[in-house]
């Protein structure tokens, strides 16, 4: 592969790399040339991740990092500056999530969503932009969502920590303008629609059935955003044309937008399989679901084809 010059030898951190769009942002990036440096709770999977990177020519170095601990995530941006030196970029990426009516989703689910979503995110913005301010440059990457713009019915938590990370977004951006680092610090916003990743495989599931959603994208746009934004940087992104249809259409069409994506969202769970409640990887990492894709439009095929499995 063609190694991208803006991005060779650039020293990145990437926390949520273990699987989805992490994973295949941390291996696209190493293979650009860049130094990654990859945090997650698994351990032994990082390792695998910098092993494949390796392989690739580039270079890696596993940091096993839960981003709810304050004192974790600066040990994280330690760790980078030691292995390879200062950091340019930093990818918020790493997150969890939760299905269910609100009232019947465990309260300790919530509080962990928040912990890792929402303060794990400022968290490393500002272990990332303290590095950032004092040098006079660098690119902070959140990776939100559209539903932070189109709140998910069965989703209420995980829609209003997406929404506080596109708002701290846009204040960032605006005490960095204040602060006169606006042209060379930048905080960019990946606003992806849902994909077909490993996290449905980690998600907390109080619903009752399988997790469904219509029309997925595949994972790889989504990682393309996250590369890109490391060099180019938008304050914010929504990804893919589903993406930016759900985005423009609630700015248009507020209520409208909400009670199509809340029917929508109920009719698709009907037709998933029975399933046991799970708390999923909220509060302590699975072995399954490690790659970039996952299986869940294979599994919604195969339940649209036998409605009684």
């Amino acid at each position: 592969m063609r190694r991208n010059d803006d991005l060779n030898g650039k020293i990145i951190v990437v926390t949520g790399a273990s699987s989805g769009f992490g994973r295949g942002a941390a291996i696209a990036l190493g293979a650009r040339g860049a130094h990654v440096v990859l945090a997650a709770r698994r351990g032994e999977v990082l390792e695998e991740v910098a092993t494949r990177i390796a392989a690739s020519g580039g270079s890696a170095v596993a940091v096993p990092t839960d981003v709810s601990d304050p004192e974790a995530v600066e040990n994280l941006a330690a760790a980078a500056e030691e292995h390879f030196g200062p950091i340019d970029v930093w990818i918020n990426n790493a997150a969890v999530g939760v299905m269910g009516l609100f009232w019947e989703v465990p309260l300790a689910d919530h509080a962990r969503l928040v912990d890792v979503d929402l303060k794990g995110m400022i968290f490393g913005a500002h272990v990332a932009l303290r590095r950032f301010a004092a040098r006079g440059e660098g690119v902070l990457v959140n990776v939100g969502s559209v539903a932070g713009e189109v709140p998910l019915a069965y989703q209420s938590t995980y829609s209003a920590v997406k929404a506080g990370i596109t708002s701290l977004g846009r204040s960032l951006t605006e005490e960095l303008r204040l602060a006169g680092l606006e042209e060379t610090v930048k905080v960019g916003t990946i606003l992806p629609w849902a994909a077909d990743t490993p996290w449905w495989d980690h998600v907390g599931n109080y619903t009752g059935h399988a997790p469904r959603l219509t029309a997925m994208d595949d994972p790889d746009l989504i990682v393309d955003a996250i590369v890109d934004a490391c060099t180019n940087p938008e304050q914010e992104r929504p990804v893919g044309p589903k993406g930016r249809a759900a985005h423009t259409s609630h700015r248009l069409f507020r209520e409208l937008t909400e009670r199509f994506s809340g029917t929508l969202s109920r009719a698709e769970l009907g037709n998933g399989a029975r399933v046991p409640d799970t708390a999923g990887a909220i509060h302590e990492p699975v072995a399954v679901g490690t790659a970039v894709h996952g299986d869940t439009r294979a599994r919604m095929v195969e339940e649209d084809a036998d409605p009684g499995s």
